[in-house]
């Protein structure tokens, strides 16, 4: 029997409850799914396992970030809570600052992108779907799933008193995070054999942001072990944090929070920011976290967001990737259950899209801090719109726009005669990323996506 969106109601009978498609997880992606299916008619259950709002790092968002929260209608919403950002801030030299304006980015991606508390952010887009028709519900752990194609989902749960109940689906959404429900369970998850670093972060409260219209601006900061942010949020927060290799953290000695302090020494134009600034709450660190699943799909479920992969959180990538895999992850939903006979090429499609993304992020993370990167970032040039396109990235467009994708490619022939040119030192370097990439460390289990 085929069923439309409008044949089929959410039913809650004490402990069984039918939908056409069960969303697990509560964050970016599993909210990007849930509204949008909704918005197509279909009757969607999502359960978080967490109650919002629930602490979580990752809080600058992309320029691509806000066609999607439009799309969604939830952008004003968004708006009303976020710290404007009009670009990204990377020391030059002494004193100054390269600052890539997101204005300068070719195509039509917008100018501008928004900063958030992440436990503010992500209960708005969960009341959002609340409010776009979405059974949405927090405090619910998803204990166990199978699936054996379209209709054929059953799951069980069970919400923080201890009641359990029965799910039965047409269609499953794993965007469980880090949680790599599907992942885990289908031993799909693999570690990143070529990259691998850890953090340690925590908020800090009254410190120097920069000056006039790049106040909210996300600044990155780079050491010989890896990389600072300086997220501006709302009411004077701000959120810092060290990407290091597992290696340098497995030296921390004592309390957390004179390591990070130490750490950010490290690194004068970052400290000089500190002032008479006092930290908030605890520090947080967590472990080695670059991973990816084997495959993102199957009959009847698909993966989205970091229940996928994740990298690392440079360039503010991960909340943008768990978005647009989200939505496109709800419209590959909609139009399987309605043509059941396309779903292989649906899904074929939305790797390809997904990976192709990715891809781009993960190659800049990769090489980030390398000394030739370094050099690129901090004497950019716009020689055939180079700098320009490395914009685009920083803004999120990296999927459809060949204008921006040529220039990538171009930018990585720029750094490939530069390797050349200093051929030891760039195989050195790439020989100690390797290294790292091999490194134990866990560190704690707090979520990292700066990103």
């Amino acid at each position: 029997m085929q069923w439309g969106p409008e044949e089929v109601t959410v039913e809650s009978r004490d402990a069984h409850i039918a939908c056409d498609v069960l969303v697990v997880g509560g964050g970016p992606a599993g909210s990007a799914a849930s509204t949008t299916l909704a918005r197509k008619g279909w009757n969607v259950l999502q359960l978080e396992k967490a109650v919002h709002p629930r602490f979580h790092i990752g809080e600058s968002l992309l320029p691509c970030n806000l066609p999607i929260l439009e799309r969604l209608g939830v952008l004003e919403k968004v708006r009303a809570i976020g710290v404007l950002k009009l670009g990204a801030d990377f020391p030059s030299r002494e004193g100054a600052y390269q600052t890539f304006h997101f204005r300068r980015a070719l195509g039509d991606s917008p100018g501008y992108a928004f900063q958030v508390k992440r436990e503010e952010f992500d209960q708005v887009l969960f009341a959002h779907a609340r409010e776009s028709g979405v059974d949405a519900r927090d405090g619910i752990m998803v204990e166990s799933v199978t699936h054996a194609g379209i209709d054929r989902i059953q799951a069980t749960a069970r919400d923080t008193s201890g009641a359990g109940f029965a799910i039965t689906a047409r269609y499953l959404v794993d965007a469980s995070g880090r949680d790599t429900l599907l992942g885990g369970r289908l031993k799909l998850k693999r570690k990143n054999p070529a990259h691998q670093s850890a953090a340690i972060f925590a908020h800090f409260q009254d410190v120097a942001r920069r000056e006039g219209e790049d106040a909210g601006n996300i600044s990155i900061y780079r050491f010989e072990y890896g990389w600072c942010w300086f997220i501006p949020l709302r009411d004077g927060v701000m959120s810092i944090g060290c990407v290091c290799w597992p290696e340098y953290l497995k030296q921390r000695r004592g309390r957390n929070e004179q390591f990070l302090l130490d750490t950010l020494q490290r690194m004068p134009e970052a400290s000089a920011r500190l002032g008479e600034a006092r930290m908030l709450g605890e520090v947080r660190v967590t472990g080695n976290y670059s991973y990816v699943c084997a495959r993102m799909a199957g009959p009847g479920w698909v993966m989205a967001g970091d229940a996928w992969a994740f990298v690392d959180p440079l360039f503010s990538s991960g909340v943008y990737l768990a978005m647009h895999s989200g939505m496109h992850a709800g419209e590959l939903v909609d139009a399987a259950l309605r043509e059941p006979a396309r779903e292989v090429a649906l899904q074929r499609a939305f790797d390809r899209r997904m990976r192709r993304g990715v891809r781009v992020f993960t190659w800049f993370i990769y090489r980030f801090n390398t000394s030739i990167m370094r050099h690129l970032f901090a004497h950019p040039s716009n020689v055939w719109q180079v700098e320009q396109g490395v914009i685009s990235m920083l803004a999120g467009d990296v999927f459809d726009n060949p204008t921006v994708l040529a220039r990538l490619r171009l930018f990585k022939l720029i750094y490939g005669l530069h390797g050349i040119a200093r051929l030891r030192r760039w195989v050195g370097e790439r020989l100690d990323r390797r290294r790292q990439a091999r490194q134990k460390f866990t560190g704690g289990t707090t979520p990292v996506d700066p990103a």
